[in-house]
């Protein structure tokens, strides 16, 4: 048979017909990836769909893959490769780690030569961050076989406009978070609103079950509060009253026991994957009462927890994640505010009952060991001002006077001629204090002395006559006379003022009043002697009962104050004194030793020793008879 050449035409029509058919397979396989890209729901599936579109548009890209992880923290693994996911991309990863570690594009030239896991090498890898808002989400690198630089730039502009779409991924995912995110936080505001806008307990507590039971489409809401070691429903979502007793009440508590013993949150039944739990109460519940779905969650104030909260759904509508996350967010604001508001109406005999219980819990349990350590010192130092005794002594103001205090007074009316000394001198025996005008004394001293002389020439011519009367008469003058010199005489003795032994001046001060007249009687001066003292101390009256005469006592001066006086109680005036707004009675006592420096006059403390009592009596009893003072005051 002869064989004849093809026709050219039919060979044309022939290569036409491949190529279309190469070409409506690319097409198909373009719309399959166009319509994954427009139903992806997830990351993952948009960035599957949207690498192979990227891709096809690009020229000369051999390989590519896309990493995504959490925002700046990673980690970052791929969610999509091309052009085969059984493909190994790991000569891209370290362009990858550096455009992620350096967070911008980069044109990585590739060593050429192939190894086995890339036997086909490219000539560039581009690296591209995705960073939206200053967070890194993740990475693309492609692998480019392009040998042209400018291509290679055309490749790497289309790259950054192309992945705008993975920004409109991850801002319409973060947009509906955020919308579900603001949803949530709505509705929890709302239910917590609805506790704190009631200041008694039970009414924010039944406004709580009741808008839970609403806003969470549920059957019934419970709550209880543990009462010693077992828990009690207290209120119920729509209903103001029921049976505390009854059987529907004791599966729900036990229900809410459960989950507090595990101190879980117990959804039942429990979803895929789920935590196991011990749920035979809440299967009980589900299966007497036809609660399809229970979920129990614990409330918790402080580390410890104080009651439950359980939700009923029918079967057809469980408990999703979503719906369990924002309850024990709930939980976690409410539990503290009703836990305040239910201590808060208590009796006050229970809250401090239990606040007694609860510190001795404390004090006896674990931790708080600073808090044992101050009780444990707390209890070392009452056993040591119960039976630790000390000197009980009184303090009072004190002052020492001389034993005899001497007034000098004005012998006679007259005028002060010399004043040499002030007080506070120390005088001797017979030393003059001060010196009065003895002028006028002489001048009548000469006065009568002149008229003595004459009534004694009249009585001696008298005498001559042997007059009788007359004798008498002159005589008796005589007398009056001599009488008179005599008292002139002894005023003139007297000018001159002097101690009558060694002494102090205490007071007097006429060195201003040189001149002044001063009558008879008059005080001058205050002398008091230098070797005999007595000490003084005003004892207040709430003290007076405990001093006794002979008791032991010191004495302290502020001009020496660092030595102590020993004196001895002699007597005690009983007189109460008023002075400065206080009562207090004189008591007087003996210097047991009189050393040089004292003076009289002299202030000072004095402590008055009584006897050996307890520390803590000495500093808390005047305290404590004040207060029985005011208590005996306003007892009726």
């Amino acid at each position: 048979m002869e064989r004849y050449p093809p026709n050219r035409e039919d060979e044309q029509h022939r290569l036409h017909t491949v190529a279309g058919s190469e070409e409506q397979r690319h097409f198909d396989s373009e719309q399959v990836f166009w319509r994954q890209f427009a139903e992806a729901e997830t990351p993952r599936e948009f960035c599957q769909s949207w690498l192979p579109l990227q891709c096809r548009v690009l020229t000369g890209v051999r390989c590519a893959m896309v990493l995504m992880g959490e925002p700046d923290s990673g980690p970052y693994t791929p969610v999509a490769v091309w052009p085969d996911a059984k493909l190994s991309m790991h000569h891209l990863t370290a362009a990858a780690e550096s455009a992620l570690k350096e967070r911008r594009g980069l044109l990585i030239e590739s060593d050429s030569r192939p190894t086995p896991e890339n036997p086909s090498p490219e000539n560039y890898q581009i690296a591209y961050p995705i960073e939206i808002s200053g967070q890194l989400h993740g990475v693309i690198v492609l692998g480019v076989e392009q040998e042209d630089k400018k291509e290679v730039q055309t490749i790497m502009r289309q790259l950054h406009w192309g992945a705008a779409w993975l920004e409109v991924l991850i801002r319409r995912s973060e947009a509906f978070n955020s919308s579900q995110v603001n949803e949530r936080l709505q509705k929890l505001f709302d239910l917590v609103a609805s506790v704190v806008e009631h200041d008694d307990f039970r009414k924010g507590a039944m406004a709580l079950v009741t808008q839970m039971a609403t806003r969470l489409e549920c059957d019934r809401v419970s709550l209880g509060f543990k009462k010693g070691h077992h828990v009690r429903v207290d209120v119920l979502s729509h209903s103001a009253e029921f049976g505390k007793q009854t059987n529907l009440m004791r599966a729900i508590e036990a229900a809410m026991e459960e989950a507090l013993d595990q101190g879980a949150v117990i959804a039942f039944p429990p979803q895929k994957d789920a935590e196991p739990f011990v749920t035979r109460a809440h299967a009980k519940l589900s299966r007497q009462f036809d609660s399809g779905a229970i979920c129990t969650l614990p409330l918790e104030a402080g580390e410890k927890y104080f009651g439950g909260l359980v939700l009923e759904r029918p079967a057809d509508n469980p408990f999703d994640p979503a719906t369990v996350e924002l309850c024990e967010s709930l939980v976690m604001l409410v539990g503290p505010i009703l836990n305040a508001k239910r201590i808060e109406e208590r009796w006050l005999v229970r809250k401090a009952l239990d606040a007694l219980i609860r510190q001795l819990k404390r004090l006896f349990g674990p931790r708080y060991l600073i808090r044992k350590l101050l009780v444990l010192l707390l209890m070392g130092l009452i056993a040591f001002f119960s039976f630790f005794t000390i000197d009980y002594r009184v303090s009072a103001p004190t002052f020492i006077e001389g034993r005899v205090q001497q007034v000098v007074a004005a012998p006679f009316d007259g005028y002060v001629k010399e004043a040499p000394v002030r007080p506070g001198d120390v005088v001797q025996a017979e030393e003059m204090l001060c010196l009065l005008d003895d002028r006028e004394l002489k001048l009548e001293r000469l006065k009568w002395d002149t008229e003595r002389a004459q009534v004694q020439k009249e009585y001696h011519l008298a005498m001559a006559e042997h007059d009788r009367a007359q004798i008498r008469i002159l005589g008796a003058k005589i007398d009056q006379a001599y009488a008179q010199l005599a008292l002139i005489d002894d005023k003139l003795a007297r000018t001159k003022v002097t101690a009558t032994f060694n002494a102090v001046v205490m007071s007097g001060d006429l060195s201003q009043s040189l001149g002044a007249p001063v009558e008879r009687g008059q005080v001058l001066f205050e002398i008091a002697p230098l070797d005999e003292y007595r000490v003084i101390v005003e004892v207040d009256e709430r003290d007076i009962n405990s001093v006794a005469v002979g008791q032991q006592s010191e004495l302290v001066l502020p001009s020496m104050a660092g030595e102590a006086f020993a004196f001895i109680i002699e007597k005690i005036t009983p007189v109460s004194i008023a002075k400065e707004g206080r009562n207090y009675f004189r008591v007087e006592g003996r210097m047991l030793e009189s050393p040089a420096r004292l003076r009289p006059g002299m202030e000072g403390i004095g402590k008055i020793t009584i006897e050996r009592r307890k520390l803590i009596w000495v500093w808390t009893h005047k305290a404590i008879d004040w207060l029985r003072m005011q208590l005996w005051k306003w007892w009726p």
